[in-house]
């Protein structure tokens, strides 16, 4: 277990970020806070220190979003994105991951321009009415979310190409969000015992940040609960146009 202060100094932050995420403000605020601790450790060992305080974070934010959850986008979204955790497993010896991130964040900027072209741009003012549940599109973008979420640690952009356009309620986008990664967090424990990812020195490790998580995710969900649907859903799409920089950059090695 890291005792040089620097490794605390760096690694508080980054769980406060994520657990601010957690609370419902947006995966960007995950992505900053990743490279925030591989500062001070590997990427690897960053990734199996945090999965075990997201798993925590997600029994908290389960619990504040317990009353709100759209049950049909988890129902159709679920199925793609546990065949890509087992894929991202099969594979992740073959598959580059900074090519996944640089096509995740590549698609998901596009995603993001277009809702601000369309919302802010010369011909804004059009009312675009929510999508509605496309189950093959679900399969495609929950199995990208998946497998992203193995790979490269790049879950959250597949997840908001498909959800945010359904333009749910603020409470019940974080309760879906909450409920859809608490699943797939839990699932990717098991592929990351069989690799030896948590050992018992990053786990004593990630047992010493845990005091951190609940504050910074009980913050995020009182800001989201505040939020009226005109001002989340830019700050959210603002968040994945962010979220999608990091993931490129990450993935071109700048």
């Amino acid at each position: 277990m890291p005792q040089d202060l620097s490794f605390y100094y760096a690694a508080v932050p980054a769980v406060l970020l994520v657990g601010l995420a957690k609370g419902g403000m947006g995966d960007a605020l995950s992505l900053i806070g990743l490279p925030f601790l591989a500062l001070v450790v590997s990427p690897v060992e960053a990734a199996a220190i945090l999965l075990p305080i997201l798993v925590f974070m997600d029994m908290i934010s389960l619990v504040i979003w317990r009353k709100h959850g759209d049950w049909a986008t988890l129902k159709i979204m679920l199925p793609g994105a546990i065949f890509g955790i087992g894929l991202g497993w099969a594979t992740s010896a073959l598959v580059p991951g900074n090519m996944l991130r640089i096509v995740i964040g590549a698609v998901t900027i596009l995603f993001c321009l277009r809702y601000f072209w369309n919302n802010f741009g010369p011909g804004a003012g059009k009312v675009i009415p929510p999508r509605g549940q496309r189950p093959v599109a679900a399969s495609l973008w929950g199995t990208f979310s998946g497998y992203g979420s193995f790979v490269a640690h790049a879950g959250g952009a597949p997840f908001q190409i498909y959800a945010l356009p359904l333009k749910l309620q603020p409470r019940e986008y974080t309760g879906t969000s909450a409920r859809f990664f608490a699943i797939l967090n839990a699932i990717k424990l098991i592929p990351y015992f069989a690799l030896g990812q948590l050992d018992t020195q990053n786990l004593a490790t990630s047992a010493t940040l845990l005091p951190f998580a609940p504050l910074a995710t009980i913050a995020g969900a009182w800001c989201v609960r505040r939020m009226k649907p005109e001002i989340f859903y830019p700050f959210m799409y603002a968040m994945a146009l962010i979220a999608a920089f990091l993931i490129v950059r990450e993935g071109l090695g700048w």
